[in-house]
């Protein structure tokens, strides 16, 4: 399989960030991990190997990057309104950058953005708000509302609320979307699972049902038992990406 590292100086980041691309042709697949996860994650959790009989077969071809969310959400030394900031330049960064460079490197018109618990927010967030730039969503244990508290996983945004949140929060902003990207989403692939025990649950009925009363095909996978795991993802990935 072929195994390619990327590194250079972001300039709407303001620093260094580092990429792995494997495979050489296919569907090109945005991967962004969970909120603690480098760009290595999905293979250090084995699932770029679960991948590799498509990846080697010339049908998928993965990008993963970092997450960088120490740097916005999960940065409480930052007001609230610097962390979504923070990540709208992270999301620069892979509309900007990352996915010029996918296009340099392989002419395939499918686009899929996945990513995994925190990381699933981050891809679905990119493929709600910018429906014309993908054709699936693959999502992995997300929570599609951070400004929600569940369990141990607090508001992300300490309370604060502001249009940019509000933007950035598929949850809030779908209700109200109409024009040409609902109609791009409602010609999309969209896959999300959730654990029958996970935390996140709820959030998942309840995203599904928004996305329902907006009349955007879905597929809705519930797991046995608590799926919030790298086990699961990897049996996941291999059956939908």
């Amino acid at each position: 399989m072929n195994r390619d590292y990327r590194r250079w100086y972001s300039p709407s980041l303001h620093r260094d960030m580092e990429l792995l691309v494997f495979g050489h042709a296919g569907a090109k697949v945005l991967m962004i991990p969970t909120r603690d996860g480098r760009f290595y994650e999905y293979e250090d959790l084995g699932i770029v190997q679960a991948l590799a009989p498509k990846v080697e077969a010339g049908q998928l071809q993965l990008y993963c990057v970092d997450s960088l969310a120490k740097e916005s959400f999960y940065d409480t030394r930052l007001h609230p309104a610097d962390r979504i900031r923070r990540h709208g330049a992270f999301e620069a960064y892979l509309l900007h950058e990352v996915m010029p460079l996918m296009a340099a490197l392989n002419p395939h018109d499918c686009v899929i953005a996945q990513g995994c618990s925190l990381g699933a927010f981050q891809a679905a967030g990119l493929f709600f708000r910018h429906p014309e730039r993908f054709r699936k969503l693959v999502a992995f244990s997300g929570r599609y509302d951070l400004t929600i508290e569940v369990e141990h996983f607090s508001n992300l945004f300490s309370g604060y609320y502001d249009e940019d949140i509000y933007f950035h929060t598929p949850a809030h902003f779908l209700p109200n979307l109409e024009g040409w990207r609902l109609d791009l989403l409602r010609q999309r692939d969209i896959v999300l699972t959730i654990g029958a025990e996970d935390p996140f649950l709820e959030n998942n009925l309840h995203f599904s049902q928004l996305l329902s009363r907006k009349g955007i095909a879905h597929q809705l996978h519930l797991w046995e038992g608590r799926a919030h795991r790298a086990g699961a993802w990897r049996r996941m990935a291999g059956i939908y990406v």
